[in-house]
């Protein structure tokens, strides 16, 4: 198969393609590993898909946009939506409260590793997974702890 696409002059070079995939793969790993260690929504399976998803729609239009700075920000902007409304699914609102916004902000921020894989700013792509996982993991000793959450809004009402 691969020879005769060789012959008909198509460019097979699964290599470059498979290793950035790989790289989103493994950049976004460690944040559905947070997510599904503290029982969310969306988790080991879901950010490393996100991820490559992302990556590989930036890959596969490359030799359409190749050189066309304005297509490449088009299919971004498609990126940036559609994983955006994937995240919307992760939050849920209640009468008393909100909860997924974390894991939504994950799912948006796992996409743009994947993006910026697939348009080769490795650097940034391992500057988003580096701080999106601090911020999971060490923001949360901030946060307040749903026991003590319900006990405040009891406190607060007349």
């Amino acid at each position: 198969m691969i020879g005769w696409l060789a012959s008909t002059g198509i460019d097979f070079n699964i290599f470059p393609h498979f290793a950035a995939l790989l790289i989103s793969y493994l950049l976004a790993l460690p944040i559905g590993w947070d997510r599904e260690n503290n029982e969310r929504s969306a988790g080991l399976r879901t950010f490393p898909l996100v991820a490559i998803a992302a990556c590989g729609f930036i890959q596969a239009a490359e030799t359409v946009t190749q050189g066309n700075a304005e297509a490449t920000a088009r299919v971004v902007e498609g990126l940036i939506n559609g994983v955006g409304f994937i995240g919307g699914g992760a939050i849920l609102v209640g009468k008393m409260s909100t909860r997924g916004t974390a894991t939504a902000a994950s799912i948006w921020a796992t996409g743009a590793i994947g993006a910026a894989v697939g348009l080769g700013a490795y650097d940034t792509a391992i500057v988003l997974s580096i701080a999106t996982f601090a911020t999971l993991r060490i923001m949360t000793s901030f946060k307040p702890s749903d026991e003590k959450s319900r006990s405040r809004d009891v406190s607060d009402r007349p």
